[in-house]
């Protein structure tokens, strides 16, 4: 899920979020709104309210105080027949987005390995240094004489000829030699909030206590779960930047540029999302791969996941002029399971129902249960999945010789490993349209029973 692209919305007479993509649905519930519900983020709703009421298309740059990642975007916001339509661009992350949550374990780990700190101005000269290791004698030397002084002036980049400033992200994780020391150095910057730079030296080797002579290989500890926790919110950062960048080119919003260019812009930004997408899905991979996962069980309705997952992806199917039936507002499934994991098993298979059935069709969702279980179906009017496929397409990186759609082919089987770890299970049939009906079950719920 990205959230760089035009992200686009609908709101009813009353305000309320009606339909959304995925990134601004997500952002309404984590802001403590229902959806659909009447706009949790301030600004946009004043917005919107101003919109209805004179009619008169207005447009604004706004800033969301999000707990997971603070960003400011563009609000073009349009009046319609029944209320409001949105187009929010340029959506791009704030300076706060450094949040200890995200980025605290892989920040605490690389602080353990360092064996140098020092503090940066936002132009990267040296306000303060502390050395931890003995054959770094002649940088800490050169730290306490360095003050206002540039840090790349006081080590050696490898293969690197230019010269400060450079942009701190062309440094990050670079290669260098140190004055005095045998080792082989690597270079971490972190942003402070104060708007300098935390500059980590951590070595390829560390030298064992004592002894002197000959480097010891480092010993890394387990990164089993690097990518959950560390690596893909660091990931997720700079890739939604480039998709930024790259939408803010292609749209022309900097300035003039020639159709070709744009295109070219266009690519990057696909490409972007592509690889964010795949990071999400191997986050997910190795967090349902892990023996100690466990959903957090919770009294949930189908029929309402339902709506919501058909309100998030709205948008996405009035695109292609795909039609989704949901259940109507009096039915109910009460099962058991967690929330979240429920919706994210059903955008999953109603997204594809919507990427891989042909446009002016209908996407159907049915629920229903009994003593045991409660289910929920997804029926499409595709070209549907043959007996020998239904047994294949729930295995890992399995892509049923699709290629080129921006799938991993991890989707279906993050699914179907989610909905088992919460006690039920997801499985595919021949609809008797032709199309394809997939199945979730969920224990049943009989709290709410006499």
């Amino acid at each position: 899920m990205t959230a760089a692209g035009p992200i686009r919305a609908r709101c009813d007479g009353a305000d309320r979020l009606v339909e959304a993509d995925e990134t601004l649905a997500a952002l309404q519930v984590r802001l403590g709104g229902s959806f659909p519900g009447t706009i949790a983020l301030p600004g946009l709703f004043a917005l919107v309210r101003k919109v209805r009421l004179s009619g008169v298309p207005l447009s604004a740059l706004l800033t969301i105080e999000d707990d997971r990642q603070p960003v400011s975007f563009r609000a073009n916001v349009a009046p319609t027949q029944d209320g409001t339509a949105i187009d929010i661009t340029e959506w791009k992350l704030a300076a706060d987005a450094w949040k200890a949550d995200e980025t605290g374990a892989a920040e605490a780990l690389l602080r353990q390995l360092a064996e140098a700190h020092v503090v940066l101005d936002a132009e990267q000269r040296v306000i303060s240094g502390m050395v931890d290791a003995s054959d770094l004698a002649d940088f800490n030397t050169a730290l306490r004489q360095g003050f206002g002084r540039y840090w790349t002036d006081l080590v050696n980049l490898w293969g690197s000829s230019h010269h400060q400033p450079l942009h701190w992200r062309l440094l990050d994780d670079s290669e260098l030699d140190v004055p005095g020391s045998v080792r082989s150095w690597r270079a971490r910057l972190l942003p402070l909030r104060s708007g300098g730079f935390e500059l980590l030296l951590v070595a390829d080797t560390v030298i064992a206590s004592g002894i002197t002579a000959e480097p010891t290989p480092l010993k890394l500890p387990d990164f089993k779960g690097l990518l959950g926790r560390n690596l893909a919110p660091a990931l997720r950062q700079p890739i939604n930047r480039i998709v930024a960048n790259a939408e803010t080119i292609r749209t022309r919003l900097a300035g003039p540029l020639a159709d070709q260019y744009a295109g070219y812009a266009g690519d990057i930004a696909e490409a972007g999302r592509h690889l964010l997408g795949l990071v999400e899905d191997l986050s997910d991979l190795e967090t349902v791969e892990d023996a100690a996962f466990n959903p957090s069980p919770d009294q949930i309705d189908l029929a309402d996941c339902a709506r919501r997952a058909a309100g998030i992806l709205g948008v996405r199917a009035q695109e292609r002029s795909i039609t989704i039936v949901t259940p109507h507002t009096d039915e109910r499934a009460p099962a058991i399971g967690e929330f979240r994991r429920v919706l994210q098993i059903l955008l999953n298979v109603i997204g594809n129902a919507i990427r891989y059935t042909p446009g002016n069709t209908t996407v159907s969702i049915d629920v229903g249960g009994d003593d045991q279980w409660a289910w929920l179906a997804v029926t499409d009017e595709g070209i549907g999945i043959s007996v020998e496929h239904a047994g294949k397409v729930f295995e890992k990186f399995e892509r049923l010789g699709r290629s080129g759609d921006g799938g991993s082919g991890l989707g279906l089987y993050i699914s179907r490993k989610l909905a088992r770890a919460m006690g039920g299970d997801l499985i595919v049939q021949p609809a008797d349209n032709g199309g394809a009906c997939f199945i979730l079950s969920l224990p049943a719920d009989h709290s709410g029973q006499s």
